[in-house]
């Protein structure tokens, strides 16, 4: 259904990158998602009532906080997609990640809600009433859920979206929360039908086991909205597709320092620093690092600046230096790695001035690693003097 009302809708709808179509398609996916969640609202809740089942009435108003959830996706694609101005000189793409936030905590505060019903069933129970229609509801909303995740999850991974990743995944916990309480539902008939009377109240059970998926989505959504918001660690299949579309260039020796900024999706920052050699024409070495930028910018649809290291690639030296301190700093952590390193030479010493890799997981501080590796380059030569400058890994 979506994939036609986008034909009809949207055009262009196969430019998946564009950002206009983008955020029509996110309009398009949470006004579906406001119209079938209101429909399952009503007429799960209609059963919930015939039924006086506490667990049916959660699923119902669940339904009614993905509804407004929606409404809030839709209000974050729209500023989302509005272009940067004087004050927002990056655009306002992360308001896509704090809609998402917000409709993580509509379900945290829903689930909460609902916890307190369950509970309240479980302390005072009272007689279900299931009936045929019930279950055929209950079965009909299971189909409905599902298609949601489906579309959601298809376009979510289309787009690059937070916020339509985590309706899939709400939906997705919907659909086994709902299963959930149709197995208690036919339970329940069947019970009822052979006579057999429980003294404990299996709706409130299934109720809980409806706040737990809940709750365990909103928590996921949360942490889902969060990362990009704080700052996380880019992903590793793209930083590789990055540094092998540099190293393509034959004037490239190396690159470092690459930091990936996301200011939304669709507006990446990106910088690094790539080793040219020290030797050869400024100009030209200048133009090729220009051209590689406006490569990268295309090719992964963002924004990259690039800095110039020169290194000297003829001096014997330097190389065999690098090569002894790289192998004592792997032996203190095999993901420490050097760079940018270099000797300025004095009348009583030589500095030799490089920048060290640090991983989170080393367990020197700053401090003792750049104590041991300054070891390293006097144990090389007396006359040397370490200058070191420690790196955080952004992979």
């Amino acid at each position: 259904m979506i994939k036609l009302l986008a034909k009809i809708f949207i055009k262009d709808c196969e430019n998946y990158k564009n950002s206009v179509v983008r955020n029509q398609y996110g309009i398009l996916c949470g006004a579906a998602g406001i119209v079938l969640n209101v429909f399952l609202f009503f007429f799960k809740l209609f059963a919930g009532i015939l039924s006086s089942s506490v667990a049916v009435i959660a699923d119902a108003f669940n339904n009614f906080s993905d509804a407004a959830g929606s409404i809030v996706a839709i209000v974050g694609f729209k500023i989302s997609g509005k272009e940067p101005d004087k004050d927002h000189p990056f655009g306002h793409g992360r308001m896509e990640y704090i809609a998402g936030l917000v409709v993580s905590f509509l379900i945290l505060l829903m689930g909460y809600e609902l916890l307190k019903s369950s509970v309240g069933a479980i302390l005072h129970p009272k007689p279900l009433k299931i009936d045929f229609v019930t279950v055929v509801i209950l079965s009909a909303s299971i189909l409905v859920k599902f298609y949601m995740y489906f579309y959601n999850h298809f376009f979510g991974l289309k787009l690059n979206s937070v916020v339509m990743e985590a309706t899939a995944r709400d939906s997705l916990n919907d659909t086994v929360s709902t299963g959930i309480v149709l197995l208690v539902a036919v339970l329940s008939l069947v019970l009822k039908n052979l006579g057999v009377n429980l003294n404990f109240s299996l709706d409130g059970l299934a109720g809980l086991f409806v706040v737990a998926f809940i709750l365990k989505g909103g928590i996921d959504s949360v942490k889902e909205t969060v990362n990009p918001l704080l700052g996380q660690t880019a992903d590793r299949e793209f930083v590789n597709n990055i540094e092998e579309t540099v190293m393509a260039h034959k004037k490239i020796c190396g690159i470092h320092d690459l930091i990936l900024h996301d200011y939304g999706p669709g507006r990446l920052m990106l910088s690094l620093h790539a080793e040219v050699p020290g030797d050869e024409n400024i100009f030209e070495l200048h133009d090729e690092i220009d051209n590689i930028e406006c490569e990268i910018s295309k090719k992964f649809n963002c924004q990259c600046v690039i800095h110039m290291d020169p290194i000297d690639r003829k001096n014997s030296e330097l190389e065999k230096l690098k090569s002894f301190i790289s192998k004592k700093a792997s032996q203190l952590d095999s993901e420490i790695s050097i760079h940018d390193l270099r000797i300025v030479p004095g009348v009583s010493h030589s500095n030799v001035i490089f920048d060290a890799v640090r991983p989170f997981s080393c367990r020197y501080s700053e401090l003792e690693l750049i104590e041991k590796l300054s070891k390293f380059v006097k144990d090389y030569n007396p006359s040397y003097n370490g200058v070191i400058q420690i790196d955080q890994p952004f992979v």
